[in-house]
């Protein structure tokens, strides 16, 4: 039987066990053990499955790149291996040129292949929706956040927001979830996210939906994304920021059209209306900025 067809015919069963193997997996365990999912597969936005899916597909690979090369090594363990009454130095070969292209050919391949696809992934994860449902600016600060559900006004006089407070935990380490900082998303409608802060460095992640930015002062940051399923998700900064960065938590809310927009007339009956992105930015007083930083230094010493 000639070698190719032999390998055909290995495949086979290989391909089976594989698949048996594969329908036996739980979701969980389909998508790398990361969260983001339901019991049913349900994923928490439109990209989740996406970035799961690179993250299984490439540790599949290195599993079996690692198989291979712990074979080969146990292999020149026991074939190579010294034998009784054996003495002196094995035969020294000075170069293998079929091997050395394989090793370097492979590893060239794989590395290759690996960016190819993150790059392709990356490219849609950072496409901004041109013209999205739902724009909103969530902006970091020491140690909290705010939350701006913009408007259509130019001047984003018709914008709502909310205020957020660092998490206090009580004395056994618990945090009341319901004081944290709140962002509500209506299902299955095109949001984007403008990321700004107020003073340092931050980070939005929210750690259903496997993904993260950064946040700097002074930069507009953007992410798009569309949730596809109601919930509560909790999120975090993922940037070291201070001293009180790890009370530095917030929580998404995914809910339905209507309760979306009662919830925007909610806060605007509250009065808390107008744009407020730059009201709070410390850094907007700084010198050289055109701001009164004696209002500032007198407001921190204070």
């Amino acid at each position: 039987m000639r070698p190719k067809r032999r390998l055909r015919w290995a495949a086979i069963p290989v391909g089976i066990t594989a698949a048996f193997l594969l329908a036996g997996c739980t979701t969980t365990e389909l998508n790398g053990y990361l969260p983001g999912f339901t019991d049913d597969g349900v994923q928490a936005t439109n990209r989740t499955e996406m970035v799961s899916g690179l993250w299984v597909n490439s540790w599949i690979v290195l599993l079996v790149v690692g198989v291979i090369t712990w074979g080969l090594t146990l292999f020149a363990m026991v074939a190579y291996r010294r034998r009784k009454g054996q003495t002196g130095l094995p035969v020294q070969l000075r170069y293998n040129m079929p091997i050395e292209i394989f090793y370097t050919l492979v590893p060239f391949v794989l590395v290759l292949g690996l960016f190819a696809f993150t790059a392709r992934d990356q490219t849609i994860l950072e496409t901004q929706y041109e013209d999205p449902d739902v724009s909103i600016s969530a902006i970091g600060k020491q140690w909290a956040w705010d939350f701006q559900y913009n408007g259509e006004e130019e001047d984003n006089s018709d914008a709502v927001w909310t205020q957020g407070v660092q998490a206090v935990p009580a004395a056994n380490g618990d945090v009341d979830q319901a004081a944290l900082p709140t962002l509500v998303l209506p299902v299955n409608k095109t949001v984007q996210i403008e990321l700004l802060s107020r003073d340092v460095i931050h980070s939005f992640w929210v750690i259903d939906f496997l993904y993260k930015k950064d946040m700097y002062p002074g930069h507009e940051n953007y992410w798009s994304f569309t949730p596809t399923r109601e919930g509560t998700f909790a999120g975090k900064c993922a940037e070291l920021c201070g001293e009180y960065h790890s009370a530095m938590l917030f929580n998404v809310e995914v809910v339905s059209e209507d309760e979306y927009e009662d919830y925007v007339d909610s806060l605007r009956a509250a009065g808390q209306t107008g744009d407020i992105t730059t009201d709070y930015d410390r850094n907007s007083n700084l010198p050289g900025t055109g701001g009164n930083t004696a209002d500032v230094v007198g407001t921190e010493e204070g």
